[in-house]
């Protein structure tokens, strides 16, 4: 079978879905590659290094006619237009949020995979993008708040005198949020941190950081992501981390619910706390913000607290982003086609949990 890789289509977006190396790799497996000319220039993949791993590089047209298609982000209307009926797509979908999307690609006798949707289970490690992009999410937005921030992160002794380290609080102990508290204490901050579930204390004191506990109003998780938090749990958690937020020099957020707009995690109310010079980074910003006064794309003021909307912060690390993403579809294509030739195992839990429609049938709606 072919597999064609697409340059990316979205503002900004410089991640492409397939890298040199695992291209000489899918080669192996049997499958014929495909990768749409300059498909990897924002991530230093060049087209002859893809020539040189045995890869065609075409332009667009030709790639429509492999049988796989694969890039990283949602199609938009232009790309999808252009996909052939029948065909199996592999990309991000979000399809809780696109569900005339699905509709659409069902329509056209698309099996489309919903490379968010894979399951966190222990198997599919390997796969999952979201994991793979969120941690180095999670170490860009400290870099990025490092950046914003007036202020230097490590314990400083000086003949001048002691510089204090900058002290940072995060929420959320995802993925994201344990890479933000490694990389923090790296450059030398006092780390805090906070999530709905307890159980996740000991992997931020493992990391050198002081967890936040908001004890009586466990939220918990299931499925592996957080559980949305109930009225009750997030005023207990407004209590116990005020104290925190009015001494943190920088904040990172990065509580996101699956299908569902951010939560709020910091109002006006406690945007009032924070010390004047000290900055908000909000991954969740793309999704409606965990902060009130975020703008997505956008770093804004807010009474003296620097906002800094993120949107995409894998993209900003391009290179690592790529390899880590097309690493993820290799993996998947050893369970779905490790021959070079797909053929769907429909009561695998990987494929139950990612199969989003096939063979006319929408297989996942929530």
């Amino acid at each position: 079978m072919k597999i064609g890789f697409l340059k990316e289509t979205r503002e900004g977006e410089t991640r492409v879905s397939i890298t040199p190396t695992v291209a000489k790799n899918l080669l192996k497996m049997g499958f014929e590659i495909l990768v749409e000319s300059g498909a990897g220039l924002g991530a230093s993949c060049l087209d002859a290094d893809y020539q040189d791993a045995g890869a065609e590089t075409v332009d667009r047209k030709k790639v429509y006619e492999a049988d796989i298609l694969v890039q990283v982000n949602i199609p938009d209307e232009a790309v999808f237009n252009d996909i052939p009926k029948g065909k199996i797509w592999i990309s991000t979908l979000q399809h809780r949020n696109n569900p005339e999307l699905i509709s659409k690609m069902n329509e056209k006798g698309i099996s489309a995979v919903s490379l968010d949707a894979i399951p966190r289970i222990s198997r599919a490690q390997s796969m999952d993008i979201l994991s793979s992009q969120a941690n180095l999410a999670g170490y860009r937005a400290v870099i990025e708040g490092a950046y914003q921030l007036d202020k230097i992160f490590p314990l400083l002794m000086t003949a001048a005198g002691t510089v204090t380290p900058a002290k940072v609080l995060i929420f959320g102990v995802g993925v994201a949020g344990l890479q933000a508290i490694a990389t923090a204490k790296r450059l030398g901050a006092v780390v805090e941190a906070t999530d709905v579930r307890p159980e996740t204390k000991e992997q931020v004191e493992s990391l050198g950081g002081k967890f936040i506990e908001v004890k009586g109003a466990e939220v918990g998780s299931e499925g592996g992501y957080a559980k949305e938090a109930t009225d009750e749990y997030r005023k207990a958690q407004r209590e116990a981390v005020n104290k925190s937020l009015a001494k943190a020099d920088l904040v990172i957020t990065t509580a996101l619910v699956p299908g569902r707009k951010a939560p709020v995690l910091i109002d006006d109310e406690q945007l009032s706390l924070m010390k004047n010079g000290s900055v908000i980074v909000d991954m969740a910003a793309e999704q409606g913000g965990n902060c009130t006064q975020t703008k997505a794309n956008t770093i804004s003021d807010h009474n003296g607290v620097k906002i800094v909307g993120s949107v995409n912060l894998p993209a900003s690390v391009s290179g690592n982003a790529s390899d880590l993403f097309a690493r993820n579809i290799w993996e998947l294509l050893k369970l779905i086609g490790p021959k070079g030739d797909v053929s769907w195992d429909l009561e695998d839990e990987i494929v139950q949990g990612c199969l989003v429609c096939h063979n006319g049938e929408i297989r996942l709606t929530s």
